[in-house]
């Protein structure tokens, strides 16, 4: 048995979730992680050794003192697990990632706000929409991907910038005025990655090395 990976997901009531469903957990699995997928109204894990913040939809505005503006498919019932897991993650200092919605949900957890709307970053139909990052030297992610720029893609239509990135959290990567990467040198391992590394074939290998960084970081983790 690999180490236990709680994964928060969205409600796997369509066929597109559950294709997502399906790629975090090969993902982790490929990585050599023992899963506990989580959905919105599933009791929360008695012990779990990492955490892994899948995407999914908007983060409630009101949770960062905002109106709704452009937020899409608010699931409160997913807002309040996944707060909920995190707190419990962060206090015992576990391992987190969090993946496009989770790198936006870190963000948040820690006190800092969202861009609502992002034109031209989430592709239409069959469309793949990359561009390159790069992440700082001497940065968790830099270790973990290396300093040299790679391809990644874009689904996310919210977004992080300066102005609104929560003061106790580090920008590891970057593309233009917006944040592609952001980690917590607080804790051991707290990374956000805006893109979508489960989908393998829209990325460079580089991007996929969070979830066995992950995984190797759990594994070290005292509780198990």
């Amino acid at each position: 048995m690999g180490p236990r990976i709680a994964l928060t997901l969205s409600r796997t009531d369509t066929p597109v979730r559950r294709i997502s469903r399906q790629l975090y957990l090969e993902s982790l699995e490929r990585a050599g992680a023992d899963v506990i997928p989580l959905e919105p109204g599933d009791p929360l894990p008695a012990s779990f050794d990492a955490l892994c913040l899948a995407g999914g939809g908007d983060v409630d505005p009101s949770r960062y003192g905002q109106a709704n503006e452009a937020c899409l498919g608010i699931d409160p019932e997913r807002d309040t697990m996944e707060f909920l897991v995190l707190d419990r993650a962060l206090a015992l200092d576990l391992p987190v990632l969090g993946i496009c919605r989770g790198f936006q949900v870190l963000n948040v957890a820690f006190g800092g706000s969202l861009v609502q709307d992002l034109p031209g970053h989430q592709p239409v139909g069959d469309e793949v929409v990359t561009h390159e990052v790069a992440a700082d030297a001497g940065s968790l992610l830099g270790r973990i991907a290396g300093t040299q720029p790679h391809t990644v893609n874009s689904r996310h239509h919210q977004g992080v910038t300066d102005e609104l990135l929560a003061p106790s959290l580090r920008p590891t990567a970057r593309v233009g005025h917006l944040i592609e990467a952001l980690e917590s040198e607080a804790h051991r391992f707290v990374l956000g990655v805006q893109w979508h590394p489960e989908r393998a074939a829209e990325v460079a290998p580089p991007a996929t090395r969070v979830f066995s960084a992950l995984v190797e970081a759990a594994a070290l983790t005292p509780t198990r």
